[in-house]
């Protein structure tokens, strides 16, 4: 079935939208773009070029081509604080969405959009792009699969020298809770998602070090338990002397009962236990690790996630990363933060129950 979509932000992330995520799907003739909007007339070329829009149905402003072209979803690539005024006009309009992460920009106005979405009786996606990579993809199918035996613990990292302004964007290097809001809403949610099971705790320390030049913490040391049992334990930093694992260059290690699972810079490597080789010292010889080929498909990433939520309007089975369900996410990033403020650790489905009481279904 061919889907029509309006386009909602088409510079920055939205011109990698228009010239990779949706341009296969239009290419096949799944998709067409009817619409496109970006504050930036500048930017619509874009949408021109790329999808094929007609230049008369570029707009400015998302509440005019919602009323002017119809659609069957919208996209909405634009600044978290703006998401829920798109969301609201999407529904007015019965359109179903596929959003760029977070769901918004508090876990308040994400609980309030996940409840608008189910009452309206829409679909809504969320392109959690990093779950959906193609090494924490194979990790991920690993451990699912049983081959590792049962899964202890995690270990994750994401560390930067990116200390001086304007390194990471200069907009944010002026924001509080940088780290967590654009940085951890991905590794945390992977982390998760490897562990299997929903969070039960999290405990956060979070500051900012003389050197770097941010006005929000930008170094993390993260503790997470799981309702399964997993632990989990993540570093985080912009500030560091040395990039050891950047954007997309994640570490994660995965210590399960038969094996262990170390991810690195997009390469998997396997060391099975050995009863013969118990002891505590020295390290690990050269050459004990084996490579584990890392998985084969046509798409990685938002590509991979345009593709589930079509098959989703299609009928198929829903996203893992739907609205309801990524609100697990943005009450990690929540309960991090307010770890940190209080240094105490906090009760994560506890947080998302409270926040789920405290907003009206009204609203």
């Amino acid at each position: 079935m061919s889907y029509r979509a309006i386009q909602v932000g088409t510079g920055g992330q939205g011109e990698n939208w228009c010239a990779e995520f949706l341009a296969p799907y239009v290419e096949d003739g799944t998709v067409e773009v009817v619409a496109a909007v970006d504050v930036d007339e500048g930017q619509h070329e874009n949408a021109v070029e790329h999808l094929g829009v007609d230049p008369a149905r570029c707009y400015t402003e998302f509440e005019t081509a919602f009323a002017e072209v119809d659609a069957d979803f919208c996209t909405v690539v634009v600044p978290p604080w703006v998401h829920e005024d798109v969301i609201d006009a999407a529904i007015e309009h019965d359109l179903h969405v596929l959003s760029e992460k977070p769901i918004a920009d508090t876990l308040e106005a994400s609980v309030r959009i996940a409840d608008k979405i189910e009452r309206a009786g829409l679909k809504m996606g969320v392109t959690m792009s990093h779950r959906y990579d193609r090494d924490k993809t194979t990790l991920r199918r690993r451990l699912r699969a049983d081959e590792s035996g049962p899964l202890d613990y995690l270990v994750g990292r994401f560390t930067c020298n990116a200390r001086s302004y304007g390194t990471w964007g200069a907009f944010r290097h002026e924001m509080e809770d940088v780290l967590m809001i654009e940085g951890a809403v991905h590794q945390l949610d992977f982390i998760a998602d490897m562990a299997g099971s929903r969070c039960e705790t999290i405990y956060a320390d979070t500051w900012k070090p003389e050197w770097a030049e941010y006005e929000g913490d930008v170094q993390a040391l993260v503790q997470l338990r799981f309702e399964n049992g997993v632990r989990a334990t993540w570093e985080g930093a912009k500030s560091n002397a040395v990039t050891l694992n950047g954007w997309k260059g994640d570490y994660l290690r995965a210590e399960c009962r038969d094996e262990t699972l170390v991810l690195d810079d997009r390469e998997l490597t396997r060391y099975p236990y050995e009863a013969s080789a118990e002891g505590v010292m020295g390290g690990l010889d050269d050459g004990v690790g084996e490579r584990v080929p890392l998985d084969e498909r046509e798409a990685w990433g938002n590509t991979w996630l345009v593709g589930q939520f079509l098959a989703w309007l299609d009928g198929g089975a829903e996203m893992e990363t739907n609205v309801a369900d990524n609100l697990q996410s943005m009450a990690l990033i929540e309960a991090a933060m307010r770890s940190s403020r209080t240094d105490e650790p906090v009760r994560v489905q506890e947080l998302l129950a409270k926040t789920r009481e405290s907003v009206s279904p009204t609203q």
